[in-house]
């Protein structure tokens, strides 16, 4: 069979075409792979929880576009940097750390990396490639303390801390300031149980804090085991962490601060994917929808629910601040007075009780 100079051409130009048509398909076919470092398991019905459903937003948000890997129960420390170090390596060019104690690991990680884009949950460490983000979780905790204050029959709450650092003090905090003013009578009564999650800890802490005369728990630590504690006992109140916990209600759960990451997960994926990514720090709470009340129940009277849904409202429309004054630090000094809100600066680095508050804060 013979061919011509010009059959010759143009068969080459279409197998030029071909190879340069699938290779810009292979080019747009190329997922991008975006990492997820989780601190408890994703079945804890809290903070992981809600961080792993807002991976699984990514995943239906863009499809074959991403594709979403994640460590769960990672340790906060030199385990964290390993499993980091791994999923970059892995070909993760987003990566989100979903623990306050994951800072420096992702500081250090993040260096090896220059190329890969770090999101870090709750901390206050910043590079070219690493990016913040925290809800203002105190906002709930206002709607949370309302609540309980009006709630207690024993004028005694409990209060579960995880770790005593800025975050868990400003929500213990907010709760205290607003359960005193709907109920000066109220008391506040913290144990620390030094972990994220661990159920028989937590359990263990409120059982405490319901013989000590709570009849009201709140929590900042991630299982839903002080929910089944509270129900055992019977007559105690608790809310929801994180997640909704909805299987204790209508009670003992009768609300819950929700975390809501899909929308910011959606976002800053779909910002490395444009190439318009650049190092932020984000700090949204009830009015932007990253900080969620779940449906308050029943169990609560009605007009302390119309009441809590106000003060919702007013947070959410920037007509209140949870931490306005005149208020007092624990030691008696002035902090902030009438009709002064606190900056952002001291709510970040919050490292005191208000008056009012007994104990102290564990170093």
């Amino acid at each position: 069979m013979k061919m011509n100079k010009r059959s010759f051409l143009a068969g080459t130009a279409a197998t030029l075409a071909l190879v340069a048509s699938g290779a810009m398909a292979a080019s747009h076919a190329e997922k991008l792979k975006v990492g997820f470092v989780y601190v408890g398991p994703i079945g804890d019905g809290g903070w992981t929880h809600e961080h792993d459903k807002g991976r699984q937003a990514v995943e239906a948000e863009f499809g074959d576009a991403v594709e979403t890997v994640f460590v769960e129960s990672v340790p906060e420390g030199p385990d964290a940097e390993r499993v980091m170090t791994q999923m970059a390596l892995g070909g993760a060019k987003l990566i989100f750390t979903t623990s306050f104690g994951y800072m420096d690991p992702t500081i250090n990680v993040a260096k090896k990396f220059p190329d890969v884009k770090f999101e870090h949950a709750t901390g206050y460490k910043t590079a070219p490639n690493v990016g913040t983000y925290s809800a203002r979780f105190y906002e709930g905790r206002a709607v949370q303390g309302t609540i309980a204050g009006r709630l207690t029959k024993s004028n005694v709450v409990g209060y579960i801390g995880s770790y005593p650092i800025p975050e868990v003090i400003r929500g213990i905090n907010s709760a205290y300031i607003h359960a005193k003013k709907v109920n000066p009578d109220v008391t506040f009564k913290i144990v620390w149980a030094f972990t994220w999650f661990d159920p028989a800890k937590e359990a263990d802490a409120a059982k405490v804090l319901i013989e000590q005369g709570a009849d009201v728990i709140l929590q900042h630590t991630d299982s839903t085991a002080p929910q089944a504690a509270a129900e055992a006992a019977g007559n105690v109140y608790t809310f929801g962490q994180a997640s909704d916990m909805a299987e204790f209600a209508p009670k003992p759960r009768v609300s819950s601060i929700i975390d809501n990451w899909g929308p910011y997960y959606i976002k800053q994926t779909k910002a490395v994917m444009d190439g318009t990514w650049v190092s932020e720090m984000t700090w949204d709470g009830i009015g932007a929808g990253m900080v969620g009340i779940g449906e308050i129940t029943d169990a609560v009277p009605a007009d302390v629910k119309a009441e809590a849904l106000a003060l919702k409202d007013s947070i959410a429309s920037g007509a209140y601040h949870p931490f306005t004054g005149p208020l007092k630090k624990q030691d008696g000094s002035d902090w902030l007075a009438a009709g002064e809100t606190a900056d952002d600066g001291t709510l970040a680095g919050m490292n005191f009780y208000v008056e009012g508050i007994e104990g102290s804060i564990p170093q």
